[in-house]
């Protein structure tokens, strides 16, 4: 999965790559799927929703430029892979998903490995986690036709945003957002299909 999905598409980070080797990705997809765990593609998840595909979770991953102890959160928590990717790099994650038994099978996967850097809780990813907030970097995993501006205040003065953002059934633009002194500076990444963002 690494060398033939992620490697050749221009994912260099050495410590995106270690996370995507030692993370097992079949403990995050239904057991009846789990013969497709590391095919380069998404997978239902159930409830409507996916895990995206390993390249996707690479990319979106080093875009943020992850650092031990950068405080991360995260919109969607899904079958938590994404979460637990950040968590493998000692980031401080904070994940939210609005499906309550998505989020109630997440929380027991990250006990049951340990990741105890994750703090995962059901709720409407549109609000974030304003408790928590500031965030060094927010990661979305599924798309809003807007930016959501919840999400804007939540993240702190030179922060990264990995959103996609589109509307249902087209295909979005995957987009990396720094805040700068207020401002949104916005670059266009990758045309993607992510779920929508409910």
């Amino acid at each position: 999965m690494v060398e033939e999905q992620i490697i050749v598409r221009g994912v260099k980070s050495d410590s995106v790559l270690d996370a995507m080797l030692n993370v097992p990705r079949h403990l995050f997809v239904p057991e009846q799927l789990r013969g497709f765990a590391y095919n380069d593609s998404p997978l239902q998840i159930g409830y409507g929703q996916t895990i995206s595909q390993p390249y996707i979770v690479a990319f979106m991953t080093e875009q943020l430029n992850p650092y031990p102890g950068m405080k991360i959160l995260e919109i969607g928590t899904g079958s938590g892979y994404q979460a637990a990717i950040l968590a493998h790099l000692k980031c401080e994650v904070y994940t939210i998903e609005l499906i309550e038994e998505l989020a109630v099978e997440a929380k027991k996967l990250f006990a049951a490995l340990d990741l105890s850097n994750i703090r995962a809780k059901h709720g409407n990813g549109y609000l974030g986690r304003p408790d928590e907030a500031p965030f060094d970097a927010i990661i979305v995993t599924a798309a809003p036709a807007v930016i959501p501006e919840a999400l804007i205040e939540q993240l702190c003065d030179g922060g990264k945003m990995i959103i996609p953002v589109g509307e249902i059934h087209s295909v979005q633009s995957l987009k990396l957002i720094v805040k700068n002194h207020g401002e949104l500076i916005e670059t266009d990444l990758l045309p993607v299909r992510f779920v929508p963002m409910v």
